[in-house]
């Protein structure tokens, strides 16, 4: 009986467990910036740059640490060598040599081995420059999340205005859907046309159409900012804000005015770079230093004919040391260094060239997206006046149709010229908010206050 209850309370509890969905993950714009900063891949690779650049910097430096390392050696001398040395040593007649062998068959040598570089001009100037590396790690970074920053909140956009496009679809469906009932209502009572009929029939055709392609709209944009956000598109995402807490960004002008180039990735990376071909002409310059290194080694050495006595490594083993100092000056290597230098100097050139020219760039594109951002405000009020009167129109229309007064070709022309006035209407407001990413971008603000 025991068994009895637990199974008819599993079959109980299972539809319920079943039924259970997975609930939706919300997200504000912000939150989809902060969810893709910890979540899209290019983003995470930028994050491991650096790490691979502060590995860098403890590469080059560990050079300059002792460098301490072993060495053995164990041979057999299958063949002796022969010395040859005057056979009047040995009372033979002058002019002449005899042949002796020197040394014994098994030899041995084991050390152990210290270098410490005690002065290396390219050191130092090596070290500097991998750290300025890591610094343009960082802008690169920088440059990353600029660039999903700017992705990340137009495709938030577009999400938000198909949203409210689809929305307008099916009110504009619900319209046309209940004006084709009426119609033919009044068509099977003889107030109207057969071709009366028609001509709402095409309209709502037209907004079946419609409707399917903002949905398919909204359904790509949606996909297309999970992407963004490193997110897989089978997850289901409900965003918080709408387009009447979007605000269009508009930049203070304080914030114009205190504009620096170094604000901009392009330029400030272009600086960095700059830096690293400064310090590689000077650690080409320091090669012209004499180098100082401090060694030593410690160990021991034993030769026997004797292969058991060889391996025994007994006191019969010889101790052996050295300590010195070890200089090396360059005095000429063909103006080798010398072309070398003359050669980074023109790319400091290059480069000052660049920045010159991203300077006049930088200018372009502030005053085009300020142009572009304020035509677009002015765009999207006509086109809000122009939305409000076509919806005016159509009402009067429709009120003088269904009083007798009225013809059903105004009714569908007034219909046409509202749905185009609020396609417009909604094409320029993505245009403002998508110039409104543009003119923040253009003065290095983007990624101010995230």
């Amino acid at each position: 009986m025991k068994r009895l209850y637990i199974f008819l309370a599993a079959l109980l509890f299972m539809p319920a467990a079943h039924g259970q969905q997975k609930a939706p993950m919300t997200f504000t714009l912000q939150e989809c910036i902060e969810f893709a900063r910890e979540n899209n891949p290019n983003l995470k690779s930028a994050k491991i740059s650096i790490d691979a650049s502060k590995a860098k910097v403890g590469e080059t430096l560990a050079t300059g640490l002792p460098q301490i390392y072993g060495s053995a050696d164990l041979g057999s001398n299958f063949i002796i060598p022969t010395s040859f040395l005057p056979a009047t040593i040995v009372g033979g007649p002058p002019g002449e040599f005899v042949g002796v062998k020197f040394g014994t068959q098994y030899v041995g040598r084991a050390t152990l081995n210290v270098d410490q570089m005690l002065f290396n001009g390219s050191y130092f100037v090596g070290l500097k420059a991998s750290r300025t590396y890591t610094e343009l790690s960082r802008k690169d970074l920088i440059s990353t999340q600029t660039d999903l920053v700017a992705a990340i909140k137009k495709a938030y956009y577009s999400v938000l205005v198909n949203r409210e496009r689809l929305a307008l679809v099916e009110k504009n469906f619900g319209r046309l859907d209940s004006l084709l009932s009426q119609t033919k209502a009044m068509y099977d009572n003889g107030f109207a046309e057969k071709i009366d009929v028609n001509r709402v029939q095409v309209q709502y055709n037209n907004i079946v159409s419609a409707q399917r392609t903002a949905r398919i709209g909204t359904e790509v944009s949606s996909n297309l900012l999970k992407f963004q956000m490193g997110l897989p598109v089978s997850e289901e995402v409900v965003l918080v804000d709408n387009l009447q807490t979007i605000k269009l960004q508009v930049l203070d002008k304080d914030l114009k005015k205190d504009f620096n180039y170094s604000n901009r990735i392009e330029y400030s990376k272009l600086e960095i770079n700059r830096a690293l071909v400064e310090l590689d002409i000077k650690n080409t310059q320091v090669q012209y230093l004499p180098k100082l290194d401090l060694y030593g080694s410690y160990g021991a050495s034993y030769g026997t004919s004797s292969f058991d006595s060889f391996i025994a490594f007994g006191s019969k083993w010889r101790d052996l040391g050295v300590v010195g100092l070890r200089a090396n000056l360059p005095i000429f290597d063909g103006l080798r260094k010398s072309n070398q230098i003359q050669q980074k100097r023109i790319q400091l050139q290059q480069i000052d060239n660049s920045k010159d020219f991203t300077k006049n760039q930088i200018d372009m594109e502030q005053q085009q997206a300020n142009l572009t951002f304020n035509n677009n405000l002015e765009s999207l009020k006509s086109q809000k006046m122009n939305m409000d009167l076509g919806e005016e129109v159509y009402k009067v229309a429709l009120i003088k149709y269904q009083q007798g007064v009225g013809s059903n070709i105004e009714v569908i022309n007034a219909d046409a010229a509202y749905k185009e006035a609020q396609t417009n209407y909604y094409a320029a407001l993505y245009d403002a908010l998508i110039a409104s990413v543009d003119l923040e971008r253009s003065y290095g603000k983007l990624l101010d206050n995230q």
